[in-house]
C-alpha cells in the first residue's frame, strides 16, 4: 500500500473541487479526508485534507501551484 501524504487543505467544497480538477488534469491520484471533527448529522462545508501518494507529492504541489492564482498562494515572507 502506498503511503499518502497531505499536500493541501481545501477550506470548503468549492476549493476541494478546484484542487480535484487540477490533480485529475495532472493524472495524480488523490483522496480527501475531513480536516476537522464534524457531527455526521450536520451538512457542514468542512475543510478537507488533500492527500496524494508520497511519490507524487512534488508533482501535486507543482500542479496546484501552477494552476493557482498568485494571490491565493501563501508566501513564507
Amino acid at each position: 500500500m502506498t503511503r499518502l501524504v497531505q499536500v493541501a487543505v481545501a477550506a470548503n467544497t468549492a476549493e476541494a473541487e478546484e484542487i480535484e480538477s487540477i490533480l485529475q488534469a495532472a493524472g495524480i491520484e488523490y483522496e480527501f479526508e475531513c480536516a476537522v471533527e464534524t457531527d455526521p448529522s450536520t451538512n457542514e462545508d468542512a475543510p478537507q485534507k488533500v492527500l496524494v501518494p508520497e511519490g507524487r507529492m512534488e508533482d501535486a504541489l507543482e500542479a496546484i501551484e501552477a494552476m493557482s492564482e498568485p494571490d491565493d498562494l501563501v508566501s513564507d515572507a
